[in-house]
């Protein structure tokens, strides 16, 4: 199972980040991330929102870096761990527009882009942005057809897209919490990203799907993991997330500094689960 991390400092979820990351720094992700890469993590995740409520926020949070420039930054100092949007919200963007920044991060990563895509759930965020709130399932489908035309090819309906992704095909995978995104990744992705569910409804999601050959299955833990603590209870979860057929793990992890979450981390690769 290959482990990814959700990334600390980035976004801030009430009453879920750590107190630390309130006043944290860009400096500290960098250091997170090179130590993932290091220890041989596969990917870190940047969530996207443009603009949260205030009275939204209370729940969702309201600091988000833009992916973009984040993984732009980060894949300077780094040499292998990939980069996922967890998720880009496709209704807020031109799905060509989409490929050709996100293809010129392909570019300037050396291909360790993974796109995550979500269908977006924000009303007001969509209103922000003049973009059609009803009816975005339809048009993420869309989206989701001329990205994969359009991700890895330098012409596209006779334009001109350059720089393109370097990678053949770049992953796509969905994010949500519904069996209708699970259906669109299996139809349209390589890959479905949940978020919010409890093991036991993920399971129960997966068994109704058949799904297609080399499709990841990212499943992330509900509760922060504690490998130093409890390296049993942390194997006998990735044991039960690899019984429901999970591929990957976006983890979170119980942390109360810097230094704690990169033990934390390191912990967490020597701890595998019981067969």
């Amino acid at each position: 199972m290959k482990l990814g991390i959700v990334t600390p400092v980035l976004t801030m979820l009430p009453r879920a980040h750590a107190s630390w990351e309130e006043t944290a720094t860009f400096d500290d992700v960098v250091a997170i991330v090179r130590e993932a890469d290091r220890l041989g993590y596969h990917h870190c995740t940047c969530s996207e929102h443009v603009g949260v409520p205030v009275d939204v926020a209370e729940v969702r949070g309201g600091r988000y870096f833009d992916p973009l420039a984040t993984f732009g930054a980060l894949g300077m100092v780094t040499s292998s761990i990939r980069f996922a949007t967890h998720v880009l919200v496709l209704g807020y963007h031109h799905p060509v527009a989409i490929a050709k920044r996100y293809g010129t991060l392909d570019v300037v990563t050396g291909g360790r882009l993974i796109l995550g895509v979500g269908v977006g759930s924000l009303r007001e965020e969509f209103e922000l942005l003049g973009a059609p709130f009803d009816g975005r399932g339809a048009r993420a489908d869309e989206a989701m057809r001329v990205l994969r035309s359009a991700l890895s090819q330098r012409e596209f309906e006779g334009f001109l897209i350059d720089p393109c992704a370097v990678q053949e095909y770049v992953p796509i995978w969905v994010g949500g919490r519904t069996l209708r995104s699970l259906r669109r990744a299996a139809a349209l992705g390589d890959g479905w990203a949940p978020f919010g569910l409890r093991t036991a409804e993920l399971a129960e999601m997966l068994s109704r799907v058949e799904l297609p050959p080399r499709f990841e299955v990212v499943l992330q833990n509900e509760h922060p993991l504690d490998p130093l603590g409890e390296p049993d209870r942390v194997a006998e979860q990735l044991r039960r997330f690899a019984d429901i057929g999970a591929t990957s793990v976006n983890t979170r992890f119980v942390h109360h500094s810097r230094a704690h979450l990169l033990e934390q981390m390191a912990a967490l690769v020597g701890v595998t689960p019981s067969e």
